[in-house]
């Protein structure tokens, strides 16, 4: 069963940009089950099973990203609880790497029943200001050897078929700073609270759905000093680019009027920049459907922004498709129904299977 593995997986820390840990063990546990892996540039560690007569067909691409939310030094042990695994990160994404894993196990002597190359990856850098760098590269890399691509992400039931595109920034004030009663500089604590007014009062469309989040804010040195310096960091999202990009021009124009009438200066930075449109799905959709279909499982499609968005550009059959059952997602107190593994084990078996089978497109 992937139980074996997810407490293992779980309990090596991967904060995002530092998943290097938790790559030697993925990397250790699948050279153990006899599959040669290389890693790449960027950290993502890369498995292909193929053969021979079908080393030119495009290959599919299961992909699993080993990174969590959680700092370094976040205590990662997992407990059990009246048959639930309960652990920061301990399904997002620990669970599915745990799945892909068993997978491999499983699939040990079964490279002669291909008719594709299948190529399996454990992925760097998908939470937060990591911006999917790590599929990105997979993707950009290797675009011209892939038929399909499947992010292993999420909860067993939820198919991701449309990427939600972000467009993410870090604005940092900066000043003269100075005394709170010697000093009459300006401050940027008050540019970086009018930009936040500024920010939550624009305008967004209810459809389709666009948001805007000022996710971080920080600042200042002591409470009897002017700020000399302020950051924040924004987050803009919405289902099509077109609006994305309307928005992004009128926050960023946002940010630097808030920095003028303070009168300080203000350094924007885009830090991320995620994809996002039809994730041309119609190839995978109706064998996951299948494959759920014939576990008893009713699976349901939507809009997120997984690793699956880094397919949108290159045209790509991209779907992300959960395999646990779970709750709490980047929250200390996350957990995983144990028992859901085995059905999100034989979701991605299945699935696979009748991918191997279809007709070439």
């Amino acid at each position: 069963m992937p139980l074996s593995y997810l407490v293992r997986i779980a309990q090596t820390p991967a904060p995002t940009f530092q998943e290097a840990q938790r790559a030697e063990l993925v990397a250790s546990l699948w050279e153990e089950l006899g599959y040669r892996t290389t890693r790449d540039e960027v950290g993502n560690v890369l498995t292909r099973i193929s053969t021979p007569a079908i080393h030119d067909q495009p290959a599919l691409l299961l992909a699993a990203h080993l990174d969590t939310v959680f700092d370094a030094g976040t205590d990662v042990r997992v407990r059990e609880e009246a048959g639930r695994l309960v652990g920061p990160g301990v399904g997002d994404n620990s669970a599915s790497l745990a799945v892909i894993t068993a997978f491999l196990r499983d699939f040990r002597g079964m490279a002669h029943t291909l008719r594709r190359p299948l190529w399996v990856a454990a992925n760097v850098a998908e939470e937060g200001l990591g911006d999917l760098r790590g599929a990105k590269h997979l993707l950009a890399q290797h675009r011209n050897e892939l038929g399909a691509f499947v992010a292993v992400d999420g909860y067993l039931g939820v198919a991701v078929t449309r990427g939600v595109a972000v467009r993410r920034y870090r604005a940092s004030f900066l000043g003269p700073g100075g005394h709170s009663w010697g000093d009459q500089a300006p401050s940027t604590l008050h540019a970086l609270g009018r930009a936040v007014a500024a920010l939550y009062a624009l305008p967004l469309p209810l459809s389709p759905r666009t948001t805007l989040n000022v996710g971080v804010a920080s600042g200042g040195t002591s409470v009897n000093s002017i700020a000399a310096s302020a950051e924040l960091l924004l987050d803009l999202r919405s289902l099509d680019p077109e609006l994305l990009a309307d928005l992004d021009s009128r926050a960023v124009a946002a940010l630097h009027m808030a920095a003028r009438e303070v009168g300080v200066t203000v350094r924007v930075e885009r830090v991320g920049d995620r994809p996002g449109g039809d994730l041309h799905s119609e190839p995978l959709l109706p064998l996951a459907r299948q494959a759920a279909r014939e576990l008893r499982v009713d699976v349901r499609t939507t809009s997120s922004s997984t690793d699956a968005n880094a397919a949108a550009p290159h045209g790509i059959p991209a779907l992300a498709l959960g395999v646990y059952r779970g709750g709490n997602a980047h929250r200390h107190d996350e957990w995983v129904q144990a028992s859901s593994l085995g059905s999100g084990l034989r979701l991605l078996q299945r699935l696979v299977e009748l991918y191997q089978r279809a007709p070439a497109a």
